[in-house]
């Protein structure tokens, strides 16, 4: 059970205004100014915007897996490291984070979305 980077980022390009920046250690994404992720190419991890329940919940289950990256805003960010999850689980945790950044409008676009989230397929 690992993802490889370049499934990390084909699940971030399948979703709809995701804006990219470079920084000189890891790469953000924002949607509509708005971020709720990052990649870290040197620990092959990711960060992730999430609840602050699921959060909690996914680092009480799989510590080996999931990290408490920090708070902030009422969200729990988790650093994700890539070879202890699969695709699809991968794509279901991205998919949330940028919903839960994204305007409302903006997911009211893409409602089948709202019942699966976008997967390498």
């Amino acid at each position: 059970m690992t993802v490889r980077s370049d499934e990390f980022f084909r699940i971030v390009d399948a979703l709809v205004d995701v804006e990219r920046s470079e920084g000189e250690q890891y790469t953000s994404y924002s949607v509509r100014g708005k971020r709720f992720g990052y990649y870290w190419p040197r620990t092959r991890t990711v960060g992730l915007k999430q609840t602050l329940s699921e959060q909690q919940a996914l680092v009480a289950e799989r510590p080996d897996v999931f990290e408490v990256q920090f708070t902030a805003g009422g969200f729990g960010w988790v650093v994700v490291h890539l070879e202890g999850i699969d695709v699809d689980e991968l794509s279901e945790l991205v998919f949330e984070a940028w919903r839960l950044s994204a305007p409302e409008s903006l997911v009211a676009e893409v409602p089948d979305w709202a019942e699966r989230p976008p997967t390498l397929a």
